[in-house]
């Protein structure tokens, strides 16, 4: 049998939230036999390679795939706020609420609450899709290359993380894709769809935005107004 060697960790900033309690805000003394990456070794802590930028041992910097030695002392940061793709993302069946408010500031989102983890693995490699996902099991897997854990179980400040993380403010186009299929809105003339709308809204509203896919009406009510306060938040932070 191969001898135990032994590898320090120290994770920085919010990594923490990963880890049991008693192992925050302390270097982690972890035991292994023969080869494993730095990858394995992190994720068998909790922390999915997702959530990991910048990776120092011994004060020199490594990738996901540096085999670990005895004796290394490993520092894991998290990544700099910035999208390393295009902004497009794959939500899993958790994430329907926060699916819906970033389609509202005009990002990509494919969401079905039926969607399962082999799915979303697979949509998310063949696509090049970055996962919102709080299973961590699902976040590990190898064809997840991007992704984000949102650490809020409350869906505006799970808005607020992934503008953050990916660093989207500046990339905000509200009210331009339909909140129920995802699909880009096109204008429509009120008269088009006179006949679909209620009394009051034909009184008080004139400009119109139809999805051609699943021809849902859209207009300037009350969720354009609710919608507008939370992105007046979201600046504010």
């Amino acid at each position: 049998m191969k001898a135990m060697s032994q590898v320090y960790f120290t994770f920085h900033a919010d990594l923490d939230y990963f880890l049991p309690l008693k192992r925050r805000d302390t270097v982690i003394h972890l035991n292994f036999r023969g080869n494993q990456s730095v990858k394995h070794l992190i994720e068998s802590l909790g922390v999915p390679h997702t959530e990991v930028g910048k990776i120092l041992a011994n004060g020199r910097l490594i990738s996901l795939n540096h085999i670990t030695r005895d004796g290394d002392q490993i520092e894991v940061h998290p990544p700099a706020p910035g999208c390393p793709l295009k902004p497009r993302f794959l939500l899993d069946n958790h994430l329907g609420k926060l699916a819906a408010y970033l389609r509202m500031l005009g990002f990509d989102c494919l969401y079905h609450n039926t969607y399962q983890d082999d799915e979303l693995a697979g949509l998310v490699h063949q696509e090049e899709r970055i996962l919102l996902s709080r299973d961590r099991r699902l976040l590990m897997r190898k064809v997840v290359v991007h992704g984000y854990c949102p650490r809020s179980l409350e869906p505006g400040e799970q808005l607020g993380e992934v503008i953050r993380r990916f660093d989207l403010a500046g990339k905000i186009t509200p009210f331009r894709r339909c909140l129920r299929c995802n699909h880009p809105l096109e204008p429509v003339s009120k008269q088009a769809v006179l006949h679909r709308l209620e009394p009051l809204t034909k009184k008080y509203f004139d400009e119109f935005h139809l999805c051609p896919a699943c021809n849902q009406v859209y207009w300037k009510g009350s969720h354009y107004e609710r919608m507008q306060k939370l992105i007046t938040g979201l600046e504010k932070k």
